[in-house]
């Protein structure tokens, strides 16, 4: 298949190893420029192109960068994609720690659901809740006891479906997490996030999810607000 990776960060790089590894063709981009890619390009046998490029060259196309950053993406960035191109959102909200305020969010819309209005494209959310070094190194084959699994969110069953099918090739369990009004259950600060559970653990931890966000992953109030 032929893969898209905006983002070289943690988890972008990654995923260029372990799917070029797996025999995709992977095309990686940044917001750098290609020329920044030439040594994750050398050791992975990806293609270091244009974030447009990227967006433009898979059948599945994955967006890993800062959340604060999704609005910088070039304007109209997969109007040139086929409708059938599934994409991937990985992002998640650090309010504190990075991203500032993001009016939306704070009012309750979902991560992904931003991501998704941000680009004008349906998403699927999905590797989000794992840390970089174990989805390089924890995959396991298919049947493994206590194979760790992912949570896939999203509303398009067939795209859905393509992303699940990738989680297994990477050795992971796939665990369909509902649509993506439900993706707030995989967010940060829930059960899941950053949890290697295996499939029932990963359910588990998706229905003990609480809505609200714990104040360590919400913005703080601006010194400036006066009380109601």
């Amino acid at each position: 298949m032929n893969i898209g990776i905006i983002g070289a960060g943690h988890i972008g790089g990654t995923l260029t190893h372990r799917l070029t590894a797996l025999g995709h063709k992977v095309f990686v981009a940044n917001s750098r420029g290609p020329e920044t890619l030439a040594d994750l390009a050398a050791d992975t046998g990806a293609k270091a192109v244009s974030v447009t490029a990227a967006a433009r060259s898979g059948e599945l196309v994955v967006v890993t960068i800062p959340m604060k950053n999704v609005p910088r993406l070039p304007r109209g960035l997969f109007k040139g994609a086929a409708d059938s191109v599934v994409v991937v959102d990985t992002c998640n909200y650090y309010p504190q720690q990075r991203d500032g305020r993001i009016g939306e969010i704070e009012a309750g819309m979902t991560e992904s659901q931003w991501v998704e209005q941000q680009l004008d494209h349906p998403v699927i959310k999905a590797f989000n809740n794992i840390y970089a070094q174990h989805l390089m190194d924890l995959g396991r084959p298919a049947d493994t006891p206590r194979r760790i699994a992912l949570p896939v969110a999203g509303d398009d069953d067939a795209a859905k479906a393509v992303v699940l099918q990738l989680v297994d090739e990477l050795g992971f369990d796939g665990v369909d997490a509902g649509g993506l009004a439900e993706s707030w259950r995989q967010q940060p600060g829930t059960p899941v996030y950053a949890k290697d559970f295996d499939a029932e653990g990963v359910r588990r931890a998706l229905a003990e999810a609480s809505r609200e966000r714990q104040p360590e992953w919400r913005a703080k109030p601006s010194p400036l607000a006066k009380p109601a």
